[in-house]
C-alpha cells in the first residue's frame, strides 16, 4: 500500500456527500482506499477523524469589505434572506438578587460575558441554588446567548450556544431557533456574520458598548433549507472535533517537552555518556559579550518575541517602532544572543533569545547581548534550550536589585551578569540534550502548523458553506449541489 503524504489532493464532492450523510472522512498523511483519506499524525497515537475542506482558495471574501458575499450575487435555489427576528425567539436575561445568599452557590449555571469564551458553553464561574433557579431567566439546551452590552462589543462579539438549560444576566439575549432553524447553523452564521453584526454596535453610557435588539433581529442571514443547513452543520462540527482534538495533541506535545527539558538542562535525568562530569563555572567562561555598533548602516531592527523570538519589527508589527537613526544599536549576526530585561508573560526574569532567523539585525542597546566564545566547545542549541527553560532565572533573580527598575527593565548590571554561574554538562553531553530536545520541539512545532491550518480552512469551509457558494450534495434525491 502506498502510504506519502498528498498535500495537493482535496475532497471530491462524493467525500462532502458522505460527511453530509453522517458518514466519517479521514483525511492527513495518507493510505489511501477509494475516496477514504487516514489522518495518522507524525507524533502521537491520536487519529484525527474529520471532513476535509474542498476549500484551498478564496480563504477571504471582498478583503476590506463589510459587505456579505451573498448579498453580491443572487443566493442558490431554495435559500432566503431571513431577519433574525424570524429565525430564533429573544429572550432577556437578568440577575437574581445578589443580597439572596440563599439563591447563589448552588449548581446551577448562570452565564455572563466572562463565561462566553467559547462557542459550547458547559458551566458557568457563577452558579445558582434551586431557589436562584426559581427567580432566574431560563434558556433551554442549545439555545444561542449573543451578548448585547458590555465593553467586550467594542471589540468582539461573544456568541455561545448552551449544551444544557441555563441561566444568564441581563447583558445577554438568548435566541432559540424557531421551526426550520437548526441552533448549530444559527450559532454559526452570526459567527459568520460577526463584524457585520459589530458594526450595529453603539456606545451607552461610559462607553459601554450596546447592540440594539431590534437592530440585531432586523439583521438578515442567508438561510438554507432545513436538510442543508444540518449537512452543513455536520461538516462544519466534524471539523471542530479535528482542531480540538489538534489541540490537545499540541498541549500533551507541550507538557512532554517542557518535562523533558527541565530533566535534561537539570541534570536529573542523564545520559551514559562516559564523557565527564557536570561543573558549576561562570557564564564568562562560555559567553563574551558583543558591544559591536551599527556601523553597516543594517536597518533590520529586531525585538524579542516570547513566542517568536528575536524577530523582525517588519514581520512583527508589520513597521519599525524603532528611531531614525540606528547607529548605537547594537549590531547582532545569526547564533548570537540578546538578554531583555523586561519581565514579560513567562519570562519573569525577562527572556534571552538567539538570532535564527536573519543573518544579522539591530537591537536596542538597552538589550544585553553575547555570542558563544571561539574558544571553548560548546553547544548553541543546548544553551538556547537551557535559557528558554528558566534555569537562570534564580540567579538572575539574586542579582537584581530588589525593587529598581528602569523604564520596567530588571536592574541588572553587566558585571555581575556575566559573573552568573552555570551548572552545564561536557560539550558532547549538551548536543545530546540538545538533539532529544529538537526532535520534541519539532513534534511541537509540526502541531502548531497542523492547528494554524485547521483553523484557516474551517474559516474558508464556512465562509463557503454559510453563504451557498459550496454546497452539499444530499442524500435524498433533493440535492444541493454548487
Amino acid at each position: 500500500m502506498n502510504t506519502k503524504t498528498d498535500p495537493t489532493r482535496t475532497a471530491t464532492d462524493a467525500d462532502f456527500a458522505t460527511v453530509a450523510a453522517g458518514g466519517k472522512f479521514q483525511l492527513g498523511v495518507t493510505s489511501k482506499q477509494g475516496s477514504q483519506v487516514r489522518l495518522e499524525p507524525k507524533y502521537g497515537n491520536t487519529e484525527l477523524m474529520l471532513a476535509e475542506s474542498v476549500v484551498k482558495q478564496n480563504l477571504t471574501t471582498a478583503a476590506g469589505s463589510k459587505r456579505h458575499y451573498w448579498e453580491a450575487r443572487m443566493l442558490p435555489e431554495g435559500w432566503k434572506r431571513v431577519p433574525l427576528g424570524e429565525c430564533a425567539r429573544f429572550q432577556s436575561g437578568g440577575t437574581p438578587s445578589k443580597e439572596r445568599g440563599d439563591y447563589w452557590g448552588g449548581d446551577f449555571p448562570w452565564v455572563t460575558a466572562k463565561d462566553m469564551k467559547t462557542l459550547c458553553l458547559v458551566g458557568s464561574e457563577l452558579r445558582l441554588t434551586k431557589s436562584g433557579k426559581a427567580v432566574a431567566a431560563i434558556a433551554p439546551a442549545l439555545s444561542v446567548l449573543v451578548l448585547t452590552r458590555g465593553m467586550t462589543l467594542l471589540k468582539d462579539l461573544p456568541v455561545g450556544l448552551v449544551m444544557q438549560e441555563m441561566s444568564f444576566n441581563q447583558d445577554v439575549k438568548a435566541l432559540i431557533a424557531k421551526e426550520g432553524i437548526d441552533p448549530w447553523y444559527l450559532a454559526y452564521q452570526i459567527l459568520a456574520n460577526k463584524s457585520e453584526i459589530l458594526d450595529l454596535v453603539n456606545t451607552a453610557g461610559h462607553g459601554t458598548g450596546r447592540l440594539d435588539t431590534d437592530l440585531l433581529k432586523a439583521f438578515e442571514l442567508p438561510i438554507a433549507p432545513p436538510e442543508e443547513q444540518q449537512a452543513a452543520v455536520r461538516i462544519i462540527r466534524a471539523w471542530e472535533e479535528a482542531i480540538a482534538t489538534t489541540e490537545k495533541l499540541l498541549a500533551n506535545s507541550r507538557k512532554q517537552k517542557k518535562a523533558l527539558m527541565w530533566s535534561l538542562l537539570s541534570g536529573k535525568l542523564r545520559f551514559d555518556f562516559p564523557s565527564g562530569a557536570w561543573q558549576y563555572i561562570d557564564f564568562d567562561q562560555v559567553f563574551e559579550r558583543i558591544t559591536r555598533k551599527n556601523t553597516t548602516c543594517n536597518d533590520n531592527v529586531l525585538t524579542i518575541s516570547g513566542q517568536h523570538g528575536l524577530i523582525s519589527q517588519r514581520d512583527y508589527f508589520n513597521k519599525s517602532v524603532a528611531s531614525d537613526n540606528l547607529s548605537g544599536y547594537t549590531l547582532l549576526e545569526r547564533g548570537e544572543f540578546a538578554y531583555n530585561k523586561s519581565y514579560s508573560a513567562g519570562y519573569p526574569m525577562g527572556a534571552i533569545k538567539p538570532l535564527l532567523a536573519y543573518d544579522a539585525g539591530v537591537v536596542s542597546s538597552l538589550y544585553l547581548c553575547f555570542r558563544l566564545r571561539s574558544d571553548v566547545d560548546a553547544d548553541l542549541d543546548f544553551f538556547r534550550h537551557y535559557f528558554e527553560a528558566g534555569l537562570l532565572n534564580e540567579e538572575i533573580s539574586g542579582i537584581a536589585q530588589e525593587g529598581a527598575r528602569n523604564h520596567g527593565l530588571l536592574n541588572v548590571s553587566v558585571t555581575d551578569y556575566f559573573k552568573l554561574r552555570l551548572h552545564i554538562p561536557p560539550a558532547p553531553v549538551q548536543r545530546k540534550i540538545a538533539e532529544a530536545i529538537n526532535v520534541a520541539e519539532a513534534e511541537e512545532h509540526w502541531f502548531e502548523r497542523e492547528l494554524a491550518r485547521f483553523q484557516t480552512e474551517k474559516r474558508a469551509l464556512m465562509q463557503q458553506l454559510l453563504t451557498g457558494k459550496r454546497r452539499v450534495r444530499l442524500p435524498s434525491t433533493q440535492e444541493a449541489v454548487a
